[in-house]
């Protein structure tokens, strides 16, 4: 008597995905994540030219302020050792600009909703989009540092300090990338941007990174000392030892403690609003 041939499991050629339930929960999130990571990081080689768009714009802000425009005021010592630091900071948050710009487009041809059509994690795509961000950031600001230190700006302070503004810097951008995705999925079009970045230049602009508070009218220094930015520049002018006109307002001595308090809590709004608003897209 024959028997019946026992059926065997299909053979699975390598790289094949399998089902879902092949791998923990955990794993998938993060191999989806880095999928869509390197989706963002292809634009890159497809888009070269606004990548260099992307990192020449702040160094010519950095070398117009410090060679066309000038200012110092208010500040003691070189202002060259002044400025770089908060270009530095302005750079993090003129960022925004194409994160939005990216998730809008994104949104506007239909490719998230084809993202959430697939088997894969729905955070994926958002960790994925912060994930390239922030190593775009990296970059940028290692170019920003390097064309700093070729106009003559130095830190003083050691390896460990220059580390930790650098932390400073990049958690502030981390901020920032999430305000620009949830603002992007509540624009919708990328036509709407425009009216966000006309409010990204005055807040940049209403902090420190360029004049000193002590220059400016009391009421204005107040508003100036207690802005993000402000924060997290005078905090990594005393990490790269450079000077800073620091006045004796609680914001100002605190300044190391608000440069971390800052981006923590705007992260806490802004991430479950940028999650929450992506989880009812299409319903």
């Amino acid at each position: 008597m024959s028997t019946a041939p026992t059926a065997q499991a299909p053979h699975r050629t390598a790289g094949a995905r399998g089902p879902r339930t092949a791998r923990p929960r955990l794993g998938w999130a993060a191999a989806d994540s880095w999928t869509m990571t390197r989706r963002e990081l292809a634009h890159w080689a497809r888009q070269p030219l606004q990548v260099v768009v992307g990192l020449v714009f702040p160094v010519m802000m950095l070398l117009m302020f410090s060679y066309l425009i000038g200012g110092g005021r208010g500040v003691e010592g070189d202002f060259t050792e002044y400025l770089v630091p908060g270009m530095l900071t302005m750079t993090m948050a003129f960022g925004l600009e194409a994160t939005m710009l990216s998730v809008t487009q994104d949104l506007g041809k239909g490719v998230v909703d084809r993202f959430r059509t697939m088997p894969m994690t729905s955070g994926a795509i958002l960790v994925g989009r912060s994930v390239a961000d922030m190593l775009q950031s990296a970059v940028g600001l290692t170019v920003m540092i390097a064309v700093g230190y070729a106009m003559g700006w130095r830190w003083h302070e050691g390896f460990v300090p220059f580390l930790g503004a650098v932390g400073l810097l990049l958690l502030l951008r981390f901020a920032m990338l999430w305000i620009g995705i949830h603002l992007a999925m509540v624009a919708g079009r990328p036509e709407l941007v425009q009216a966000v970045q006309i409010l990204v230049w005055p807040v940049s602009f209403l902090s420190n990174a360029i004049a000193s508070p002590e220059s400016m009218p009391a009421w204005l220094g107040a508003v100036v000392e207690w802005n993000p930015m402000s924060a997290t520049a005078t905090a990594v002018r005393g990490l790269f030892g450079n000077p800073g006109a620091v006045g004796d307002s609680w914001a100002a001595t605190h300044a190391e403690l608000l440069a971390v308090a800052w981006p923590l809590a705007l992260v806490a709004v802004f991430f479950p609003l940028a999650v929450g608003r992506f989880r009812n897209l299409s319903r």
